[in-house]
């Protein structure tokens, strides 16, 4: 399995828009979502698989910066990268990019941990999922 991601390619809808004709900017965290979630099944690990396996991966910290307006009718990118993986911990970091110029549209950053879905407790992947801890490895050290 390759660990390179192309990245995630998203044409904004209308409903997105805000009254000056450019994209709301609650839209932005949904995008980095649409994104985390592609990336992960880029590696094999849809969120179903890992919910099934009895793990959640909630949210702790979200931020974001908006460096150029996207407007309904353009084509961006969005690349994802690993900054942090501890095991227990996942954070990763978000670059929008205008597909036809490349110029950098917004970044942005999420903070996550790995609980047990049962138990509502840390888990350390290294520990009990050992095949999941792996492919973070791999997908953070290729990047």
């Amino acid at each position: 399995m390759t660990t390179t991601y192309p990245g995630y390619l998203r044409k904004p809808h209308y409903y997105e828009t805000d009254q000056m004709g450019i994209i709301h900017h609650s839209n932005y965290i949904r995008w980095f979502e649409e994104a985390r979630v592609d990336v992960l099944e880029h590696l094999g690990l849809s969120y179903h698989a890992i919910e099934n396996a009895g793990i959640i991966i909630p949210v702790l910290a979200v931020d974001c910066q908006y460096k150029n307006m996207i407007r309904y009718g353009d084509q961006v990118k969005i690349l994802v990268s690993i900054t942090q993986y501890t095991g227990t911990r996942l954070d990763f970091s978000y670059e929008i990019r205008d597909i036809a110029t490349d110029q950098l549209m917004t970044t942005g950053a999420s903070k996550h941990c790995f609980l047990s879905k049962d138990s509502g407790r840390l888990l350390s992947l290294k520990k009990t999922h050992p095949a999941f801890h792996q492919i973070f490895v791999d997908f953070s050290e290729s990047l």
